[in-house]
């Protein structure tokens, strides 16, 4: 997985340093360009989380001097993160069998078969999205979102049963709902 953070961290040096012949009608270097992105994707969406965003965007450095193309990298970045860990959570959690009943064990296998697609599925969308299919990049944070939720439900199916995974499951998405509205910002900031 380190081979594909260093992947990430070269593709958004190279939005940084290179310029864009469409990238031109946006503002590339705004001091204030965290809070404002966060800010204007709560105000669009009244499921979005502005502090979730705005705490997970200031914690990459770089963020604090990009345009809304690194954000959207950064923002993809941290999702590969978070599906990676947690990755590396259930294989853990799978190890000590003793801790979990037959439905919770078969709901960690099942989160893991959709984690481990959910760490493809963030790349292709990195690579979509750096060759300007917003579209697709789009559809697939989609699909990660949807597979977090999966994972979560899964847990639910049965009373009383308690997921050792929500806070993560929780973040991939709100760390995808960030990705997702910056390239439509960016989408409805780059005239066709």
């Amino acid at each position: 997985m380190r081979h594909l953070s260093y992947f990430l961290s070269f593709c958004l040096i190279f939005f940084l340093v290179i310029p864009h012949g469409k990238s031109s009608s946006i503002s590339a270097v705004c001091v204030d360009i965290i809070n404002q992105t966060c800010k204007t994707c709560a105000d669009e969406y009244a499921s979005f989380n502005y502090n979730f965003c705005l705490t997970s965007l200031q914690t990459v450095p770089v963020s604090h001097a990009t345009n809304l193309q690194g954000l959207a990298l950064v923002a993809m970045e941290l999702a590969l993160q978070n599906a990676s860990n947690t990755v590396s959570s259930i294989k853990e959690l799978l190890t000590n069998t003793t801790s979990f009943d037959s439905f919770a064990f078969a709901c960690l296998e099942d989160c893991m078969e959709l984690y481990l697609g959910a760490v493809l599925t963030i790349v292709d969308s990195v690579g979509a999205f750096l060759s300007e299919h917003y579209i697709n990049a789009k559809l697939w944070l989609s699909l990660v979102v949807e597979a977090a939720t999966t994972c979560e439900e899964g847990f639910a199916e049965k009373k009383g049963e308690v997921s050792p995974l929500t806070k993560k499951n929780h973040d991939l998405i709100q760390l995808c709902n960030t990705a997702l509205c910056i390239i439509h910002l960016l989408t409805h900031a780059i005239p066709s």
